[in-house]
């Protein structure tokens, strides 16, 4: 694809300075640019981007100083770019319809304009709704119901009585609605508690590869609309998460834990089961949250603490080789002194 740099800065709503009429045929990142490419930069990468090889740069509206090639200034260049990589990037033709490849059980629902592609087993009782895409490899359990427009990548299980909502995206190898991890022991023996309930996605929620969302012992294990999950999570039986929260990788949420909305996870984290965290909260990577939590708080650190006080202690550990030394060398003083 071709544009030229005036048709971009209308597509994006920015602001363009330098020659309107040049031609850009792709994207690119700054490091790997080449002419004809065009780049976006934040503040702190600008005079990487004044030299590298890109024919023209969108860049923040906040900067003022002199730039050596076109731009493009908007207020947050990384949503502009993430728009053009739409528009941009060709897209994937699927043909609608099921393959005669795919397994499809008795009394199954599926929109006219779903795509159900070779190899992919859809068990009795299930729902496909209109736009739906089921990749190859994907096992959609029995009474499952996956909503509109909603993408379901390769090796994907979906078990039995589940329900994925509108707009959803899951990426190849994750599993919802394993048994939760539910048992009793007596006399050193484990046995299972049977997990009869379910796991209910909400609307827009997107969850990446690898990640296991146990289903209820009983009732739902809910992910709220708007969620998105990284690679690796998981999160274990009647958990609630609320909407628009970001967990990153390797988080791991015990059971029976209730997140609020606008909750954020960095890398690692890790909680306690049976406890509330509350919303609009940020948690930094790794974490350990081991006690209900209020909301709007930014906590850091093991056991979880504000990131304040974490960053006082991290600098305090950093002086405690110097303060051993001088307690050692006062001990050999009071030593000598003695003797």
């Amino acid at each position: 694809m071709e544009k030229i740099l005036s048709e971009v800065a209308l597509i994006i709503g920015g602001e363009l300075s330098g020659d309107g009429g040049i031609k850009i045929s792709g994207l690119n990142r700054l490091d790997m640019a080449k002419e004809g490419d065009l780049c976006f930069s934040d503040e702190i990468h600008i005079e990487d981007a004044k030299t590298c090889a890109a024919t023209a740069v969108i860049i923040p509206s906040s900067y003022n100083g002199e730039f050596p090639k076109p731009v493009i200034k908007v207020e947050n260049p990384r949503a502009a770019f993430a728009k053009l990589l739409e528009i941009f990037t060709p897209k994937i033709e699927i043909p609608k319809g099921i393959s005669d490849k795919a397994f499809i059980g008795n009394n199954v629902e599926i929109s006219a304009d779903a795509t159900i592609m070779p190899f992919a087993y859809i068990g009795d009782g299930a729902k496909i709704a209109s736009g739906t895409v089921i990749y190859p490899h994907t096992y959609i359990g029995h009474y499952a119901i996956i909503g509109e427009n909603t993408t379901i990548y390769s090796n994907v299980t979906i078990r039995e009585y589940c329900k994925v909502g509108n707009r959803c995206v899951i990426h190849s190898s994750t599993v919802i609605g394993s048994d939760g991890f539910g048992f009793t022991t007596k006399e050193g023996v484990h046995t299972k508690v049977p997990q009869v309930g379910n796991v209910i996605v909400e609307d827009d929620v997107e969850i990446g590869a690898h990640v296991g969302i146990d289903r209820a012992a009983m009732g739902s294990t809910i992910i709220g609309h708007g969620t998105k999950i990284d690679n690796l999570v998981h999160i274990a039986h009647n958990c609630k998460i609320g909407a628009n929260c970001l967990i990153v990788a390797q988080t791991g949420i015990s059971g029976s834990t209730t997140v609020g909305d606008n909750v954020t996870f960095g890398g690692q984290v890790g909680t306690v089961g049976h406890i509330t965290i509350g919303g609009n909260s940020i948690y930094a990577a790794r974490s350990g949250i081991t006690k209900n939590m209020p909301e709007k708080f930014f906590g850091a650190g093991f056991p979880v603490q504000s990131h304040t006080d974490w960053l006082r202690m991290q600098a305090t550990l950093q002086k405690v080789p110097a303060l051993m030394k001088r307690i050692s060398q006062l001990e050999k003083k009071i030593s000598e002194k003695e003797d």
